[in-house]
């Protein structure tokens, strides 16, 4: 069988409209072409250290067998199913994946819908029906922890025991570890919410970003002489509020250097939760484009301002901070 060869450097210079993945549904109508791959198995939300890991071994295995990488990754988060009223938590979104996982050397994106079908599911039936049955794997590469099925029942332990019978392998993956321990999401949530960048980007091997479409606002920015691209939050988790060095891919693939708000603007009033990035030396109009803004310093918390002169006076001094910081 031919594959293709994709590079596994980890990249977020390309263009969004470059080096896409194809996307499959829930293992159904999977091209034969498809067929009989090596899974990566896994939530792969933050797409992290470890993560890169577990896929970068798939997609080794699929190269020396001749067979397609496939990274299956579940959405919604499971825990946003099963615990609905937690805050956003996101690290990524589906379409970040994607390109992330074509950078990693992935073939294809399998999407599993996390729905009630799939969380009462038996480990047996996601063995045999979901893996083997609806894709063919010959394969599945995860972490040492992983668990499905109903109430968690299944483990690599099962994987291990149902698969070969039916054709399919199982190999794990061990967590990848610093000084401080084993690298996870929560860890870089956890440094997000502290505004620690720097040890964000680390463990991610890139800034964490946010990509959303950008909205009309209330123009208050363009007044000041700072016009920003209002855009929301959505399931992103929620990074200390404050002002931030930024830099912003748009669809075109230009890469611009900004500093950004993001909170809730406690100068103005009603409040309203926005990620406001103003971007250096750009004149144009992204209302509606899909950009993507990653937070690379944080620089301050937000503060409210008595007069419009007060607040224009601190974000001439933020922009600067946010070049030197963009510098380094």
């Amino acid at each position: 069988m031919v594959v293709r060869r994709r590079s596994t450097a980890i990249s977020t210079t390309t263009s969004r409209s470059d080096c896409l993945v194809e996307r499959l549904e829930g293992g159904k109508n999977v091209p034969d072409s498809l067929r009989g791959g090596i899974i990566a198995l896994g939530n792969f939300d933050g797409f992290h250290l470890g993560h890169q890991a577990v896929v970068g071994r798939a997609v080794d295995l699929a190269r020396a067998e001749g067979r397609p990488a496939i990274v299956a990754t579940f959405d919604p988060h499971p825990v946003h199913y099963f615990r609905p009223e937690v805050p956003p938590f996101r690290l990524t979104t589906l379409d970040q994946r994607q390109r992330l996982f074509a950078a990693a050397g992935a073939d294809a994106m399998l999407v599993l819908r996390f729905d009630e079908m799939l969380a009462n599911v038996t480990p047996e039936a996601f063995v045999c029906d979901w893996l083997v049955g609806q894709t063919g794997t010959t394969g599945v590469v995860t972490g040492n922890d992983f668990t499905f099925g109903k109430d968690r029942r299944g483990s690599v332990a099962t994987l291990k025991q149902l698969g070969p019978p039916l054709g399919m392998d199982c190999e794990t993956v061990d967590p990848v570890r610093d000084a401080e321990g084993a690298i996870s999401s929560s860890r870089i949530r956890k440094a997000l919410q502290a505004g620690d960048c720097r040890s964000a980007t680390r463990l991610l091997t890139r800034p964490f970003a946010v990509q959303n479409a950008v909205q009309h606002g209330d123009k208050v920015g363009r007044e000041l002489g700072f016009p920003t691209a209002n855009i929301d939050m959505g399931d992103y988790l929620r990074p200390r509020y404050g002002i931030y060095a930024v830099r912003g891919r748009l669809p075109d693939g230009r890469v611009l250097d900004g500093v950004a708000n993001l909170g809730v603007r406690p100068t103005f009033d009603p409040p309203k939760e926005l990620l406001e990035p103003y971007f250096f030396d750009f004149d144009g109009n992204l209302y509606g484009a899909e950009v993507e803004v990653e937070l690379i310093e944080f620089l301050r918390g937000e503060a409210k301002y008595d007069d419009l002169d007060s607040l224009k006076a601190q974000i001439a001094r933020d922009c600067d901070d946010a070049k030197a910081a963009l510098r380094v």
